[in-house]
């Protein structure tokens, strides 16, 4: 066989298990994007697909809209968070729809960017790759209740970010180990 026949696919890299992570409380509603491009593009999107007000998810497309000049502060980039509250999954108890981005350390970094009429996911642990500092914070949630809505007592769990990898793990309070369609 010629090797010019097939690309070559180089193996990932892999990256090392003990490096930092960022725990965030997992909330249930509909994940959202704000896509702001270099000249000023301005889409919304729902987790698989572009949105608009006409054809909508939870009026997320819609609220963006109305929001459009304050979330362009955000500054160029994908800026993606849950969509969350009345009428959506676990609704937590609140009156109306919050917005909650999830890239911390991007508004750590730039706190002037942040927009009023958003919010950020829960900081519940940051600091090298622990196990029991993540069950810790399962636990803290389950005995305490969510920290985005004080009061409901019900939260889904964590997010686990892992820096080095720049992945996303989710653990959740009750059938974790099931999977979400209890069979996985």
């Amino acid at each position: 066989m010629n090797t010019d026949e097939i690309k070559f696919t180089e193996f990932p890299k892999i990256s090392r298990l003990s490096r930092e992570i960022i725990v965030t409380e997992k909330i249930d509603g509909t994940n959202g994007t704000i896509y702001i491009g270099e000249n000023g593009e301005f889409l919304v999107g729902k987790r698989t697909a572009w949105i608009t007000p006409e054809n909508d998810n939870y009026n997320f497309a819609k609220w963006a809209y109305e929001n459009k000049n304050e979330l362009l502060k955000m500054g160029p980039g994908w800026h993606r968070g849950e969509w969350w509250g009345e009428g959506i999954q676990r609704r937590y108890g609140i009156k109306g729809k919050r917005f909650s981005l999830f890239n911390l350390s991007y508004f750590e970094k730039y706190p002037e960017r942040l927009p009023s009429c958003c919010y950020l996911v829960p900081l519940l642990y940051r600091g090298d790759f622990n196990e029991a500092e993540i069950l810790k914070s399962l636990n803290t949630l389950q005995e305490n209740g969510s920290i985005a809505s004080p009061g409901f007592m019900l939260p889904e769990g964590v997010v686990i970010y892992h820096t080095a990898a720049r992945i996303s793990f989710k653990k959740t309070i009750l059938n974790d180990e099931k999977g979400k369609d209890f069979g996985a």
